[in-house]
């Protein structure tokens, strides 16, 4: 729920420029002589979560919010495969966008590609995940959330909850930013955290991967998801094993909210994913008019904040509107 500093002060001087006199849509006007965002860029968003995801329709709602608001033409693609997302931004390139936004969830896999924008003077904006290599492939800067951090709150709150023996739910092989959330949880709970690999393709085997590990091994008393949806398929096999297992997942739907005023959950890890869409196509725009920069080499940060059960009613009005 906590917004940084940073995000809210740039939101609210983006609302005082847009309020200053009347205006149409995606445009601003600025005192004589100064300078002020004029919009009309083109920009392409690049990520490993595709359309239809609830996580990353958050993160488009976000960008294309961001691009009516400056008059931008904003594309959103989405591409688990990271050679697929390595051509699209080589799509992206060869069409000279005014700039790009990328998540890094492999980021070896991406370096060649963000090069090749970066060498051909494209500005890039890094979201979501691989903030480690977001300032070494030459990014603007970079827009989420430090996975290791979110980690390790998740780990404290678990161990809170009296958790003594976590099952951490990896549903993306070779997402680093995965392995970063339980690692971070592993060094805080203070007890045993055993990974298990599930395919968020096919939620039905997830509920029955994880039905089957809390029947065999008794002493899990903990789940942690790292997608709302795999959360939802966690609190049925709960359900299905007869446990008594405490669940919490990272990032947010309506589906989890749900969950969390129900009980079902005990709380959401909250990277605010909406920013990670409308803050970059903002820092782009400022960058095209006005050569500004943000972060100063250090990114952004969006979260993590935690939704409750105390703020979950609040968070929920939001999320059914496509903004959290």
């Amino acid at each position: 729920m906590r917004r940084t500093p940073i995000a809210l002060a740039l939101l609210a001087a983006l609302t005082l420029t847009g309020c200053s006199t009347p205006a149409g849509p995606g445009t601003a006007t600025a005192p004589a002589g100064s300078a002020a965002p004029t919009g009309g860029g083109t920009f392409a968003v690049i990520t490993h979560g595709a359309p239809g995801d609830a996580f990353w329709d958050v993160v488009k709602n976000g960008a294309e919010a961001a691009g009516r608001r400056y008059g931008a033409t904003v594309t959103y693609q989405g591409d688990g495969d990271p050679a697929k997302q390595s051509q699209l931004i080589d799509q992206a390139v060869s069409r000279k966008a005014d700039g790009i936004v990328v998540s890094l969830a492999n980021p070896d896999a991406l370096k060649e590609s963000v090069g090749k924008a970066v060498a051909a003077g494209i500005p890039v904006v890094t979201i979501n995940s691989g903030s480690d290599s977001s300032k070494e492939f030459g990014a603007l800067t970079h827009v989420g959330q430090s996975e290791d951090v979110a980690g390790r709150g998740t780990g404290e709150q678990l161990k809170a909850a009296g958790v003594t023996k976590l099952l951490c739910v990896i549903h993306e092989a070779g997402n680093i930013g995965l392995d970063q959330r339980c690692k971070g949880a592993e060094e805080t709970l203070g007890g045993a955290v055993e990974r298990l690999q599930v395919d968020v393709g096919n939620l039905a085997d997830v509920t029955s991967k994880v039905t089957a590990k809390l029947q065999s091994d008794q002493r899990i008393d903990g789940v942690l998801a790292l997608n709302p949806a795999v959360a939802v398929a966690a609190r049925d096999a709960i359900a299905d094993a007869g446990s008594k297992a405490r669940l919490a997942t990272f990032d947010l739907s309506a589906d989890v909210v749900t969950a969390i005023n129900a009980g079902e959950i005990l709380f959401a890890v909250d990277q605010q994913q909406y920013l990670q869409g409308y803050l970059p196509i903002t820092f782009l725009t400022l960058y095209k008019d006005n050569l500004n920069t943000v972060g100063g080499g250090l990114p952004v940060n969006t979260g993590p904040g935690f939704v409750t059960k105390d703020n979950a009613a609040q968070v929920a009005r939001l999320a059914e509107a496509g903004t959290r």
